[in-house]
């Protein structure tokens, strides 16, 4: 049985080999788009699956490693609360690792939280299209228009970033980002959708854990059925998708 989801599935033995094989993979798309076009844009994935990654790129081995300077950070997804909150993807981030390199502040793209979530993805969209060079119309291909890297998590009931089984924001067509009441959670989420998601140059998906197991898959090698999991409506268009898990999350897959 072929995977629903295109990309490349990557297994390692450990939790700590798949935090070090994602920091390498964000530093070499690092250097690769510096390389390119003398910027890094990259979304970070919300949740408490990247805090191990972010503490191992803070670390002076790795942090040594990468040209924070010419790195742009933006999030795939924010919980509708105060950058100080502890919910706040933002803040977990700073914490663990934009207060430890050397990033420009006018680097730091946050979605407002705080603000009103209509308002806050409408703003969004627009620092996007601004950052991308791209005011009106659907995203482009062209390196330095487009996220050289996306991080994404695998939420236990399918969703990732905050694109939420039987929710608008998975068969959105048009808009790049979208607030949504998640009710099954009670709160207001702002994500991004896949119209801009597909374009990135990559996107990797970094899954742990032995409760991931069943539904990774159902996501890999189940019937493709987007609403009920957004996760496979992640699909570039002219870009990398790979996985990387570690052994108890793959639990579950196919031994070939």
């Amino acid at each position: 049985m072929s995977p629903a989801v295109r990309g490349n599935v990557e297994i390692f033995a450990s939790a700590a080999e798949l935090t070090a094989a994602a920091a390498e993979r964000f530093i070499a798309a690092a250097d690769a788009a510096i390389a390119a076009t003398e910027t890094f844009s990259v979304a970070l994935s919300g949740g408490t699956t990247p805090h191990a990654l972010f503490t191992l790129l803070a670390t002076p081995a790795y942090a040594a490693r990468v040209q924070w300077q010419s790195v742009h950070i933006f999030w795939g997804d924010e919980r509708c609360v105060p950058p100080e909150d502890d919910e706040s993807n933002y803040r977990s981030a700073r914490e663990l690792l934009l207060d430890r390199v050397p990033l420009r502040d006018a680097n730091i793209h946050r979605i407002r939280g705080e603000d009103a979530p209509e308002d806050a993805a409408e703003l969004y969209e627009r620092e996007l299209r601004r950052t991308f060079e791209t005011p009106t119309g659907p995203p482009r291909n062209d390196a330095g228009a487009r996220f050289d890297l996306v991080l994404l998590g695998l939420g236990n009931n399918g969703h990732t970033a905050s694109l939420f089984p039987h929710l608008q924001a998975v068969r959105e067509h048009t808009r790049w980002a979208m607030a949504e009441n998640v009710e099954v959670l009670q709160m207001w989420r702002i994500t991004l959708t896949p119209v801009i998601l597909n374009q990135a140059a990559e996107l990797l998906f970094v899954v742990s854990g032995r409760d991931k197991a069943a539904i990774l898959r159902r996501v890999l090698y189940g019937a493709r059925e987007m609403d009920d999991l957004p996760a496979q409506s992640i699909a570039p268009v002219n870009g990398r998708l790979s996985w990387l898990v570690d052994a108890a999350a793959a639990s579950d897959l196919p031994s070939s």
